[in-house]
């Protein structure tokens, strides 16, 4: 257990990504199955407690320390385990045996709910801080670490020495503590077969287009298709089995049932997940995510928020494997197969006519749908690649919209930034004058560099006027307050914020010191924003 608390402590103080392959990779290398393994399944999000929650713990402390003692520390720090870790009584008794991480994990995966607190506490007795850290991460299910599966991919990529979409191609084959395939990363054993049916190809991604990157390309050599803001999704039916996978590889099948009914074919598309019909009106992103994330979805709310995949390639069809082929070879074989589905589920991504790059950059801005957040452009000659191959495809993304809001709350951020109030709420002014008051419109908590994020954590704790829990309330009024340029993609209304409005993406794009915070904008800008 104190190797596998030592790398979340060095991962969380790591900043670089380079700095994080190395750590990930030297421990794959040196620790021993199924400890690193079972390492890999929780960075991943692939190993789980049925019977141990979270509650548990805030429970277990109420029992071990005054709450409003705890309420300050909590506050302090700013993330949960660190402070439960470090609170917790030391009961540790001289010469104790040290569990390794596979003892853990068997002992929170035995323990039913009614023992479940019992066992916990026992853990976090035998432990020192690093290793309590790394437990209460484990029963959380939020490392909060800076690593994504895919990086933890390419580090067994980097330890096999192999690319590392061989890894994705046979991921979702395996199970922790995926004994075979870190035998045949070590060269001990071949590769592991696909074992399953319907298993997640590697997608291919694009480059944002740059300064000057146009200027470099020839318009002729390539394709056009709308940017529509959904989400990127690969749709395999494969063998009688039908999975619906994200762009990063979850399998998100469980929230749409009813597409899955229409995947009636042997394929695999990649597309492009919107709310409507392909015939009629496309729902915003908003709509979408209101089947997100969700593991199963009622009748009404299928009725009520029906889905359909827009086309964007074919990457198998029946056993042929068509990444090979050209992008144009792709689409004439796509075009006709979706004819033969079912057209209020599936359709193609129409290609946009363009003789030259103004007349592009002219469409660019002024899209005919709302939905649409940009252009893709694809060499017509360009086969399906793994990863992000510099050159083949690129996005063109609408410019992102902007306002001045006021700083109204601040949050602790987590991991490196626990010591800081780096989570923002911002909002506009609404309201007759002289009655003016602040709404929020929206939450970010990046656009910013490390310097400008220490000058605001000085601000914050300058200002502050009110303390809810870790959150503070800003001194924000019409003459005093921390003006913030936030960059956004789009907006949605929402029943659920007090202003009605909702932002995409929002982030940090400048900070206005010079700004009086009387002058921040309002929410009738947003509403007329909203309206177009």
């Amino acid at each position: 257990m104190k190797r596998f608390a030592e790398l979340l402590d060095r991962l969380v103080l790591t900043p670089s990504r380079n700095g994080k392959l190395k750590l990930l990779t030297d421990y794959f290398r040196v620790v021993e199955d199924p400890d690193r393994g079972l390492a890999l399944a929780a960075i991943t999000g692939d190993l789980s407690f049925a019977s141990v929650k979270p509650a548990i713990l805030r429970a277990l402390i109420a029992e071990r320390m005054d709450q409003i003692l705890f309420g300050y520390s909590y506050d302090y720090v700013g993330d949960l385990a660190e402070t439960v870790s470090l609170v917790w009584p030391q009961n540790k008794a001289e010469g104790s045996h040290e569990l390794t991480l596979t003892e853990t994990v068997a002992m929170l995966q035995r323990a039913s709910r009614s023992d479940a607190p019992k066992v916990l506490a026992t853990l976090l007795d035998q432990a020192d801080v690093s290793s309590r850290f790394a437990i209460i991460k484990l029963v959380t299910s939020g490392l909060r670490i800076g690593v994504s599966a895919r990086l933890a991919k390419q580090s067994l990529a980097d330890l096999g020495g192999v690319d590392v979409s061989e890894i994705e191609e046979v991921w979702h084959g395996l199970t922790p503590p995926y004994l075979a395939l870190f035998a045949w990363l070590e060269g001990r054993v071949p590769r592991p077969e696909r074992v399953a049916a319907a298993l997640f190809r590697p997608v291919m991604l694009a480059h944002p287009v740059g300064d000057n990157d146009l200027d470099k390309l020839d318009p002729a050599d390539f394709a056009a298709e709308w940017k529509w803001d959904g989400i990127r999704v690969q749709v395999v039916a494969e063998g009688g089995v039908q999975r619906l996978y994200s762009r990063t590889g979850d399998d998100i099948s469980g929230a749409f049932p009813d597409l899955l009914e229409a995947m009636n074919f042997e394929g695999v598309i990649d597309g492009e997940l919107l709310v409507g019909n392909p015939f009629g009106k496309t729902g915003t992103f908003s709509d979408l995510q209101q089947r997100l994330n969700r593991k199963t979805v009622s009748p009404k709310m299928q009725s009520q928020f029906p889905v359909f995949v827009r086309a964007y390639d074919l990457l198998q069809l029946g056993s042929d494997d068509l990444r090979a082929l050209t992008y144009v070879e792709r689409r004439d074989v796509l075009g006709g197969f979706v004819t033969t589905l079912d057209p209020a589920r599936f359709d193609v991504s129409r290609n946009v006519a363009f003789d030259d790059w103004n007349e592009l950059e002219a469409l660019r801005r002024m899209p005919p749908h709302p939905i649409i957040e940009g252009i893709m452009l694809k060499r017509l000659d360009s086969p399906y690649l793994a990863g992000r191959p510099k050159g083949p495809w690129f996005k063109w993304k609408r410019d992102p919209h902007t306002i001045d809001a006021v700083l109204m709350y601040a949050q602790r951020g987590h991991g490196k930034r626990s010591s800081y109030y780096s989570d923002y709420t911002f909002g506009v002014w609404t309201g007759a004058e002289g009655a003016e008051e602040l709404v929020p419109v929206g939450k970010a908590y990046f656009g910013f560099t490390d310097e400008e994020l220490r000058q605001i954590d000085k601000y914050v704790r300058d200002n502050t006027i009110e303390r809810f829990g870790p959150v503070r309330s800003v001194r924000a009024n019409r003459t005093q307050g921390l003006v913030l340029e936030v960059a956004f993609e789009g907006l949605n209304r929402s029943t659920r914020h007090k202003s009605g409005i909702a932002m995409r993406f929002p982030r940090i794009s400048r900070l206005r010191w010079d700004k009086p915070a009387g002058e921040a904008d309002r929410l009738e800008t947003l509403a007329d924003l909203l309206d177009k």
